[in-house]
């Protein structure tokens, strides 16, 4: 079962957006984004699309989001398709990069030496449980103190597929490198009944 969600899911959200996740302080905030986008109500691929356009308008750290105006920020969401709550996520954005800026020096890193990093992480406008859940879910991989992170949403998948739901199990089914995209994949079938049962029938089928 596991290879046949592996199979089907390729490449983690991060990776779809474009981020090329490493422990340096731009593609942590990149990832930031990305979680406060998914966590909204709107479709992942509507905020894989908004985040890529963001970064293409040069929004690639918390520097240049807080520098960016309003309005800059609101036109490249829209870009992406990101409509429905476009101006209250510029604001966020912008907000959320300024408070960055002002106690870690833009630099997320910094928030791994808090006592509790997510509740910190919540302490960002537009990051509540879910961005924060979305967030240590996808940096797992370069914080390895936060693996095997697996929130409620990919729990719920593991339940769909009928894989074991700790973290401690479904992290012994793969590598640590491969975590992230099961957790993601699990998400996915969470997310989507259709495509779970696709990754249920190829299993059946091998």
């Amino acid at each position: 079962m596991v290879s046949a969600l592996l199979e089907r899911q390729r490449r983690t959200y991060a990776a779809e957006a474009g981020i090329r996740l490493r422990d340096t302080p731009a593609p942590l905030y990149q990832t930031l984004v990305l979680a406060l986008l998914l966590s909204a109500r709107i479709r992942g691929d509507i905020a894989v699309a908004s985040a890529k356009a963001l970064f293409d308008a040069g929004l690639r750290d918390a520097r240049s989001m807080a520098k960016a105006s309003w309005q800059r920020r609101v036109d490249a969401l829209g870009e992406g398709g990101y409509r429905r709550y476009d101006e209250r996520t510029a604001t966020q954005l912008g907000d959320g990069a300024g408070l960055l800026l002002e106690r870690y020096g833009g630099d997320l890193r910094r928030l791994r030496e808090e006592a509790d990093p997510k509740k910190a992480l919540q302490d960002i406008p537009g990051i509540g449980p879910t961005g924060a859940d979305i967030f240590l879910r996808a940096v797992q991989g370069v914080w390895p103190e936060f693996a095997p992170y697996v929130d409620g949403k990919a729990q719920d998948g593991a339940r769909r597929l009928g894989l074991p739901v700790t973290p401690r199990r479904l992290g012994g089914l793969v590598s640590a490198r491969d975590m992230p995209r099961l957790a993601d994949g699990l998400v996915h079938a969470a997310l989507d009944k259709g495509w779970a049962d696709e990754v249920r029938a190829a299993a059946e089928a091998s």
